[in-house]
């Protein structure tokens, strides 16, 4: 994979990212624009710059694996993978629809790239975490690097993953919380408390960095201080907007959910268009 060293390239790469995740979910007429536009600069930064993969051999044993812990923001991966060369991106209109390759979760033995089906909330961090004690007994060398929802942090399995990466001493395993604090049914905070959530992660033995999720230059940083952590695996908490990049969709949890109309997605790809033209 060639990185993308550049931070403007990486923002103008997000915002190429946030065209065709809501082109691909209009087109759908359904899917979770909110959670996966807030990860978009998140995720720009992982696959362009910072994992290793290629797209030519999507199981070269000597890659970083990936787990897409909330499995509902599958059209932020599709895009991903899709830019990343691991498929032609005129796929990505073939969201949700008859027997596509692109569900509305991801499945492992249908696309390149997805190494396995996720989507019932909180086991991404469990199956990361068991992927990279594998890659430690195996001494082998590649990452673990998993994308989690804040909404299920409530999941009591994220908390047992968490007390074992620990003792275990999983240095190769970076988390990324998405941590826009909205949900499907509103504020994490009303819905079931998450804070201190830094402390917290701190307490059960992780070394956690707090970024602004859409900085490309704080993002960047962090995923060079997890590459320096000895002996503890990393949490990055990534402070984030629900619908970054669309205004309409900012901060509102009712775009948890739901496609945009036709006269929504206008103002949406007119609004990601002007930055990426600027």
């Amino acid at each position: 994979m060639k990185k993308i060293e550049c931070s403007n390239e990486l923002r103008h790469k997000a915002e190429e990212i946030r065209y065709d995740i809501i082109s691909m979910i209009a087109e759908a007429g359904s899917g979770h624009p909110g959670g996966t536009l807030s990860a978009a600069d998140i995720g720009t930064v992982l696959f362009f710059n910072e994992m290793n993969y290629d797209p030519a051999n999507p199981q070269w044993e000597g890659r970083d694996r990936f787990i897409l812990s909330k499995g509902h923001v599958a059209p932020l991966f599709y895009t991903l993978l899709a830019h990343a060369g691991f498929f032609n991106r005129s796929e990505l209109m073939t969201l949700r629809k008859y027997k596509s390759r692109l569900q509305g979760h991801p499945v492992s033995y249908m696309l390149p790239g997805v190494e396995v089906s996720t989507g019932s909330l909180g086991q991404g961090l469990s199956i990361a975490s068991g992927i990279a004690l594998a890659c430690k007994m195996d001494k082998k060398f590649y990452r673990v690097f998993t994308l989690l929802g804040d909404g299920e942090l409530q999941e009591g399995q994220i908390w047992e993953a968490a007390m074992f990466a620990a003792y275990r001493k999983l240095d190769n395993l970076c988390a990324i919380v998405d941590r826009n604090h909205l949900q499907i049914d509103g504020n994490t905070e009303d819905v079931l408390a998450l804070e201190p959530l830094q402390a917290k992660w701190n307490a059960f033995g992780w070394h956690t960095i707090m970024i602004n999720g859409h900085n490309i230059s704080a993002i960047l940083d962090a995923f060079r201080e997890f590459n320096e952590v000895v002996n503890k695996p990393t949490l990055i908490i990534a402070k984030t907007v629900k619908g970054k990049g669309v205004s309409f969709m900012e901060d509102q949890a009712g775009w948890h959910g739901k496609a945009p109309k036709d006269d929504e997605v206008i103002q949406a790809l007119s609004e990601i268009k002007a930055r990426m033209d600027a």
